[in-house]
């Protein structure tokens, strides 16, 4: 019979963000550091990070798993000295819940022309322009994954059309399929308002540029095509958003995410009147909510359990 293995030391290693109560509720169960002990810190077990210095993780020979404080791990992935370690995406109800209000907002918003109507507020003007039903709206969602499916359910439930486009083939009910490069331009060809979830890979870097935005379907119901980037901020070319919008490629645009965060103050996306802006906000990372997961997924490794949500480091995701 083996004794229990003792609870492993967690390091906590946070940049922009202030760990206090992070640290407060990991330190509920787990001895939480913020820096190894020394140029090799073999006590340490996991790794709690968001945005870490690099070579960090490097540090610590006896690590047995990283967590990622946020959706994407590509801040994760970017530390050209990261160990061999697991990597596991944070996925919690509240996460998605934030995700699916914010999707759900904007695709509305977009739909019942919210921009037109806030601008006719401000000029007094008393005008109904035509509404389309929403089940004539085709939004497309680039990326279903867990967050992308949960808000494709949501929209279908409010009556829209629902299209999907990721690169490996999944199926999703009551939502037009659509994958690989083979399904881009017939998927975008359909959509009206296209929701950008997708995890931020060398393959998607960029995705969001001018070719892509004029491929979106130009004769709709809305007058032209809307743009909801919540996913990750380079996954966006700014200046070939900007460009479509001036030119009448897209209508629209709400980002939540940027190429540079904070966005800078001189960005003329600022004050473009049809630009909807949120500090990426959209599925803000509570540790409320995330950090009872994480050690929930701690202690059941070490009962001899499989870590879950694991990322596929070939694949970026």
């Amino acid at each position: 019979m083996t004794d229990k293995p003792a609870a492993g030391r967690v390091l906590l290693s946070m940049t922009g963000m202030h760990p206090k109560r992070w640290y407060d509720l990991l330190a509920k169960e787990r001895t939480v550091v913020l820096e190894p002990d020394g140029p090799e810190d073999p006590t340490i077990d996991y790794a709690v990070v968001w945005k870490q210095p690099p070579g960090l993780l490097s540090r610590l020979p006896n690590l047995k798993a990283i967590f990622s404080i946020g959706a994407g791990v590509d801040h994760i992935l970017a530390d050209p000295h990261l160990p061999d370690a697991p990597i596991v995406r944070v996925v919690a109800e509240n996460l998605t819940q934030y995700m699916v209000e914010y999707v759900s907002w904007r695709v509305l918003d977009h739909h019942r022309q919210g921009i037109t109507y806030r601008a006719q507020q401000a000029e007094k003007r008393w005008h109904e322009p035509p509404q389309p039903p929403a089940n004539e709206v085709a939004v497309g969602i680039m990326g279903l994954g867990v967050l992308g499916r949960a808000a494709a359910t949501a929209l279908k439930a409010l009556g829209f059309t629902v299209n999907g486009w990721s690169r490996r083939e999944r199926r999703l009910d009551g939502v037009n399929g659509f994958s690989g490069e083979a399904g881009l331009t017939p998927f975008l060809a359909a959509t009206d308002i296209l929701v950008v979830l997708l995890p931020l890979t060398p393959a998607t870097t960029g995705i969001i540029d001018h070719g892509l935005l004029s491929r979106l379907r130009q004769d709709g119901p809305l007058g032209g095509p809307c743009l909801i980037n919540a996913g990750r901020g380079p996954l966006q070319k700014e200046a070939d958003i900007l460009r479509a919008l001036e030119e009448g490629t897209l209508k629209e645009a709400s980002l939540d995410v940027f190429e540079r965060e904070p966005l800078d103050k001189q960005s003329r996306l600022w004050t473009h009147p049809r630009v909807f802006l949120t500090p990426h906000a959209a599925a803000s990372s509570d540790p409320a909510h995330l950090v009872p997961p994480m050690l929930a997924q701690m202690a059941a490794f070490e009962r001899g359990e499989p870590l879950k949500n694991l990322v596929d480091r070939e694949a970026g995701y």
